[in-house]
């Protein structure tokens, strides 16, 4: 069907409502992201004649290569907005700009197991304990809500992570009455706790009350010609209406990563560029990330007949290679890896690696156990060797790869290297790289299994400097050293539940007795969970 006739078959489907649009090329790969609160009316703009004959070269660009667009609506603008910049996130179209970076919307906490609980700022949602609403898409909404919700519900404001009577007699909120002061003993506890519950349940959606308060006073004002008080009461009940209105939460989005139009077409073009026998089934792709030679990590996707094959990807943490350099840490990848298939191969058991393993909670070693005591399901088939491996680099990266092949036997699978800066293709054996046009199909599926890998490897990078930089706070703790640091994460899996964990069960912990155990709840107990910077 030509892509006029697609396009306009869609264009006639939409609906009069709000929601996403996601255009794709002819690969199938999304060039761009947006969002309407009319779909019909913002997407037909894009077609109409009088704007593919404006002047912006990049718009004209776009139009000109969409083949296809996808549509999903959603119920509200700012749920659009939502899930627009997680789809950017996801895909990263090249025709977007806004939403590409890691910054993420804005979310309101408050732990209620701390000992005086108060609402904070955070964008990342952490299994620490405590209770998270949003993401809300107005930050400027949201941080005037805030105010208005603590001086409502008279609820601490101070920056002070564990307020204490002797410390801070004196409290400004206090003496001007937006807080009960629970830290100078005018309330107790759950008094207090009475008042954040309430602070809760408005956030959830129970906030009629208060707006119908506000919009009294805002009409009251009006009518005694106080419009500047009125005008602010106004923006203020608009605010509380955008915060607390219902969003949906978008944990899984409804699209995989984009594939090409014919998959076999591609894999026939590809096997003839590089003189294969026949097409190849199954290609592995590898790419390495660190940061100035810190968390250096790799990732390996699997692609069987063009597609992706999730439950065969893998990430490894470099165990071998010390700063930066990305020829060593590409040799001990692909060590690891096929050293690995052939002992599976073999019918041996391989070591566990650390890339493998998981910390098991205490309540789930007996059950472990009895699944160890139960006999043992047949062994699954030993994953064959790739037919094709991408190596995500030039000359360097390839020669180190293709070294660690022959040392393991196994030399004569194909390997190539996609370099980025020009798409150049680079095999063994010959000096100047192959350049493809840019629309080969061949191109487009190498491309694809590269961004893959860099994806999985950059996602991994990233969790492990959160992961760490959530660690830290142990390294503050006087005396602790890492064998003792070792032993808390290895019994409580994380900082978040180290902290939730009672005075007894510390003091299980070898290396801390008593004495030690009560120091370090204590050091916590100071300490609340603040969310990692991004």
């Amino acid at each position: 069907m030509p892509q006029t006739d697609t396009i306009r078959r869609k264009l006639g489907e939409l609906p009069h409502k709000p929601g996403v649009y996601l255009m794709k090329d002819r690969f199938g790969t999304v060039i761009y992201v947006g969002k309407a609160r009319d779909l019909r009316k913002r997407v037909s703009q894009y077609f109409h004649p009088s704007r593919r004959l404006g002047w912006d070269l990049k718009f004209r660009a776009l139009v000109d290569a969409v083949h296809d667009l996808d549509v999903h609506v959603v119920r509200s603008e700012p749920e659009a907005l939502l899930l627009e910049g997680k789809l950017i996130k996801e895909f990263r179209p090249r025709y977007n700009v806004s939403f590409r970076d890691d910054k993420r919307f804005l979310l309101l906490k408050v732990n209620l197991n701390d000992p005086i609980p108060g609402f904070t700022l955070a964008r990342v949602r952490t299994d620490d304990g405590a209770r998270y609403f949003g993401p809300f898409a107005n930050s400027g909404a949201l941080r005037t809500t805030l105010t208005h919700l603590r001086r409502e519900f008279n609820l601490r404001g101070c920056r002070v992570l564990t307020p204490t009577a002797k410390d801070y007699k004196h409290c400004l909120y206090a003496h001007l009455r937006h807080c009960t002061a629970p830290c100078v003993g005018n309330v107790t506890r759950q008094q207090y706790l009475q008042q954040v519950t309430a602070a809760c349940d408005f956030l959830e959606g129970q906030c009629d009350d208060m707006a119908a308060q506000v919009e009294a006073d805002m009409q009251k004002a009006a009518l005694a010609r106080q419009y500047e008080k009125a005008a602010e009461l106004r923006d203020l009940l608009r605010d509380l209406r955008q915060t607390t209105r219902k969003t949906a939460r978008f944990d899984r989005i409804p699209y995989s990563l984009p594939l090409a139009l014919d998959p076999e077409r591609d894999l026939a073009e590809l096997a003839r560029v590089l003189g294969l026998p026949t097409p190849p089934a199954r290609i592995e792709g590898f790419d390495i990330s660190n940061i100035s030679g810190t968390f250096a990590v790799a990732s390996l996707v699997s692609f069987r007949h063009g597609r992706p094959d999730r439950a065969h990807y893998r990430r490894f943490k470099m165990k071998t290679v010390a700063g930066q350099d990305d020829f060593a840490c590409m040799a001990e990848t692909i060590r690891r890896r096929y050293s690995r298939l052939l002992r599976e191969q073999r019918g041996q058991t391989p070591p566990p690696d650390d890339d493998d393993a998981r910390a098991i909670p205490d309540e789930l070693r007996t059950r472990v156990a009895e699944r160890s005591a139960a006999p043992t399901p047949p062994t699954a088939p030993a994953l064959a060797l790739p037919e094709l491996i991408l190596i995500d680099g030039g000359k360097g990266q390839l020669n180190a790869a293709c070294h660690e092949l022959a040392r393991l036997g196994l030399g004569h699978i194909p390997v190539i290297g996609l370099a980025k800066e020009f798409e150049d293709l680079y095999r063994p054996g010959t000096r100047e790289p192959l350049r493809l046009s840019r629309d080969s199909g061949a191109l487009k599926l190498l491309q694809r299994i590269r961004d893959e890998s860099h994806r999985v490897a950059h996602a991994y990078n990233a969790q492990l400097r959160l992961k760490r930089i959530s660690e830290s706070v142990l390294d503050e703790f006087p005396g602790i050293g890492e064998q003792r640091k070792a032993a808390l994460l290895k019994k409580f899996g994380s900082v978040q539940r180290l902290r939730l964990a009672t005075l007894e069960q510390l003091a299980e912990v070898p290396g801390f007795g008593g004495a030690a155990a009560a120091k370090l709840k204590a050091f916590l107990e100071a300490r609340t969970a603040e969310p990692p910077p991004l």
